[in-house]
């Protein structure tokens, strides 16, 4: 594939390219996503069996499989207009490190307070909730990434936020916390005393340093017990990936602009929002037969749902509370190890992906967390950002990639998502330098044990 000249070393799309609609890759999709299923009747969910749970325009985008775009509402786009579009960069100084004949490219999503992608849902989510008159919202937080956004996007709509956040990110990240805290959010530790559910929890494993699992039980619980509240999610559902693709789009536009052809995109991998956002117009571009690109998920070797998991319906929450979710899980009983990438710690995978990489239309990887380290040490020294841990997997992707071509000669255009900074994260690069971090494995004994709790209904 021919390549056109460089594009210089920052690209800033102009006001007039800020994608004004989402884009629903499910629409292209030919096999769609299984649709969540009622725990008790174990059939497909209706509308009015999401209403308690969710806003209802937000469980339109849901359930909506078929409308390629949807406009994107007009106080969401000033909000947007305040930090995107963002730069996609080439990294030129990481390519002279590896000496390698790839070009780079990271879309980077750390320009705005909260520090990553995720206040492009949170804001949409908040605006929800404002325009059907709720008081407030609940939600869990595993890095506290999710949590700063939606306590910010609340912020500027007068809404109330409750946040769950997983306790050993809570006791790890102490002032991502109190952002939250500064922007009027409730923060909990999780599992707490507060809830059945975490009361329960803390019962069956006594100690535990939680899990996102855990902590979406206890927002739910709170949000459907609580008049004039609705919980929000900031990864995984559908309605967040259809947020997330202004990622994606943005992206699209400044290739296309700059004669940017990639060959390989890669994302970090927890529940699957940056990922989803950052490949989907790509991946769309694929299913119509119109162009080809690799896809590469990158999740932490303690939590490995795509590359260990099983692709069966799981409950999305340790408390099964929720409704129950086709995807790669690795049991909704599954206590990660307390790695330092909190926003990882999830135990399944988003529907949409999960689908796309059983047909084959993904690859996936895991690394264990000191060789992530290494690769978010060597982008800091040379490209002047500190990533956050959950990032530093795309790193670690892009640079094994970088250094396959330096070793097979092949001239390939790598892409990665940057979604945030690690200026929160300093305990977990503290621990790095010196010497302190330790990687951790689950044997496949450890695996089983999450498997078992996974419901066994036939489909």
């Amino acid at each position: 594939m021919a390549k056109k000249e460089a594009a210089p070393y920052k690209i800033y799309l102009t006001e007039n390219e800020l994608p004004t609609s989402w884009y629903n890759l499910r629409a292209d999709m030919k096999t769609k996503p299984a649709p969540f299923l009622h725990p008790g009747t174990l059939k497909p969910l209706k509308f009015e069996e999401m209403q308690p749970i969710f806003c209802d325009e937000l469980i339109k985008q849901e359930l909506d499989n078929d409308t390629p775009y949807i406009p994107i509402p007009e106080p969401i786009m000033d909000f947007y207009k305040m930090y995107r579009p963002s730069p996609l960069v080439h990294a030129e100084f990481l390519e002279k490190l590896l000496d390698t004949p790839a070009k780079i490219y990271y879309k980077f999503e750390g320009n705005n307070t909260s520090g990553s992608h995720k206040l492009n849902s949170a804001i949409a989510q908040a605006y929800y909730a404002k325009q059907q008159g709720l008081k407030g919202v609940t939600t869990e937080t595993g890095a506290g990434q999710w949590g700063t956004a939606l306590s910010m996007a609340c912020s500027y709509f007068d809404l109330d936020c409750k946040v769950f956040m997983v306790k050993v990110s809570y006791e790890q990240k102490p002032f991502r916390r109190e952002v939250m805290r500064t922007y009027g959010a409730n923060v909990t530790p999780s599992p707490s005393m507060e809830t059945e559910v975490g009361r329960r929890i803390n019962a069956e494993h006594p100690g535990t340093t939680g899990s996102l699992g855990c902590a979406i039980s206890e927002a739910v619980e709170v949000a459907v017990g609580t008049p004039g509240y609705r919980y929000v999610l900031g990864s995984v559902l559908n309605q967040v990936l259809l947020h997330q693709s202004v990622i994606g789009l943005e992206t699209k536009a400044a290739c296309d602009k700059y004669g940017i052809e990639p060959d390989i995109i890669i994302g970090c991998a927890g529940g699957g929002s940056n990922l989803g956002g950052l490949i989907a117009p790509f991946m769309g571009e694929k299913l119509r037969g119109e162009k080809d690109y690799r896809f590469i998920a990158v999740e932490p070797a303690s939590c490995p749902s795509f590359t260990r998991g099983k692709y069966v319906y799981d409950f999305a929450d340790t408390g099964k509370v929720c409704p129950m979710a086709k995807m790669y899980t690795l049991g909704h009983d599954f206590i990660p190890s307390a790695n330092h990438a909190g926003g990882l710690r999830y135990h399944g995978m988003s529907p949409v992906l999960s689908e796309l990489y059983d047909e084959g239309l993904m690859e996936a990887r895991s690394y264990e967390q000191t060789a992530v380290f290494d690769a978010a040490v060597k982008f800091a020294r040379v490209e002047g950002i500190l990533p956050a841990p959950e990032s530093a997997h795309a790193i670690k992707g892009a640079i094994d990639e970088a250094i396959r071509c330096r070793e097979t000669g092949e001239e390939r255009t790598i892409i990665f998502g940057l979604t945030g900074t690690g200026y929160f994260d300093l305990v977990a690069y503290q621990k790095y330098n010196d010497g302190q971090m330790s990687d951790y494995i689950p044997t496949d004994e450890d695996l089983e044990k999450g498997f078992a709790s996974i419901p066994n209904i036939g489909l």
